[in-house]
């Protein structure tokens, strides 16, 4: 059996594992303690042990900033999609979409499989360039999120003295930005680097921890990934659909970049790949209940939470289904034109809505001329 897809039948199984595993949390307080554990020490561990292997130079400092432009492309042609794809009546449904579509969370979803299918370097390269992604969902997206919200309570009351609040918790945000651990070992293996050590400058103990706690990545993550799927039947549809289309214009913009950058070993193409195909970010989730936290009762909601949850729900596995088709392949979307086919598949499940809608609006207005045409006949005898 080929190698990639007898690993991708073994992360099948331990996602499998992880589902049934469901009957036995207590509820999310479970499922947070898992996640707690994946962000805040098995990732940075592995994001650590993965950076010391690596020579640091300027290009680097180029992955955050295009990852920062990434989000920026997905916020504006999702902004102007939207309303195409089914979201053109309620303001409060357009905005949650729009903030959790553009956002990327690599950590769960991306990098487990980069270790192993692409290797340590590959992963280096990966943690770095979701520097630029963290920047835009912590502190860019809240912006967007405040003003939206301050905004909306000056149309409804003209009120708004809480928006000097504004400062404060966006300095909180960029604190958060700093203490974040997997920023914290960023940082250490970049200075670390700079001076010219490596992970064995480190003390045998703390080597060795970090190295045995990067072994726990792949089936922690895995079987988080099990423990967190969610089957929602409400507003699936429309949910996949923006999914697809997301999912459809990252892989354009991938195969993009791999036709016109320099040429490339295999593993960087496909992470440039697999990188824009992340499930979207916990924290515009956490945004707009920030929001609605400070919203009175009787306010129109800025944001429908109970669609950001059902987003968030399916967009793991959505990301994950993706990310181990394209890795358990090899070498074969790391050709442009592959890439350029699969996004062109994924984009015609929302075009193909768009067309009906626009054929539906087309008939029903004929229809109208029509009766119009006879009513005009009736009247004038």
């Amino acid at each position: 059996m080929n190698p990639a897809l007898e690993k991708t039948f073994v992360f099948l199984l331990l996602i499998a594992a992880g589902y049934f595993l469901q009957s036995k949390l207590n509820g999310k307080h479970d499922l947070k303690g898992v996640k707690v554990l994946i962000l805040s020490v098995v990732l940075p561990a592995t994001i650590f042990v993965a950076l010391l292997k690596i020579s640091i130079s300027t290009k680097l400092l180029l992955l955050p900033v295009g990852a920062l432009a990434l989000n920026f492309i997905f916020f504006y042609i999702i902004r102007a999609m939207l309303p195409k794809l089914g979201f053109a009546d309620k303001p409060n449904n357009r905005r949650t979409m729009l903030l959790l579509l553009p956002s990327l969370a690599p950590g769960l979803s991306c990098f487990p499989f980069v270790v192993e299918y692409l290797g340590d370097e590959a992963l280096a390269m990966a943690a770095l360039t979701d520097v630029g992604n963290k920047v835009f969902v912590l502190i860019i997206l809240y912006l967007f999120a405040m003003n939206w919200y301050y905004t909306a309570k000056k149309k409804s009351t003209g009120d708004l003295n809480e928006s000097p609040g504004r400062q404060s918790k966006l300095r909180d945000l960029g604190l958060s930005l700093l203490r974040e651990p997997v920023n914290l070992v960023i940082v250490t293996a970049v200075v670390m680097l700079y001076l010219g050590l490596d992970a064995k400058a480190l003390p045998s103990f703390l080597e060795t921890t970090a190295v045995r706690l990067a072994a726990l990545m792949t089936p922690v993550v895995l079987l988080f990934i099990g423990m967190a799927v969610k089957f929602e039947r409400r507003e699936i549809a429309i949910i996949l659909r923006f999914l697809a289309f997301r999912a459809g214009v990252g892989l354009l913009l991938s195969g993009f970049a791999i036709l016109f950058l320099p040429a490339m070993a295999p593993a960087m193409a496909l992470l440039l790949v697999i990188f824009p195909q992340s499930a979207v970010s916990f924290w515009p989730f956490a945004h707009m209940s920030a929001v609605d936290a400070l919203q009175k009762e009787g306010e129109d909601p800025v944001f429908n939470i109970n669609l950001a949850l059902n987003v968030l729900a399916c967009s793991l596995p959505f990301s994950t289904v993706i990310i181990l088709g394209v890795l358990s392949c090899g070498k074969i979307f790391a050709s442009p034109s592959m890439v350029f086919l699969l996004g062109a598949t994924l984009l015609l499940i929302p075009l193909v809505y768009v067309f009906q809608t626009g054929l539906s609006f087309t008939s029903k207005t004929e229809n109208k001329a029509e009766q119009l045409r006879e009513k005009a006949v009736v009247a004038n005898g």
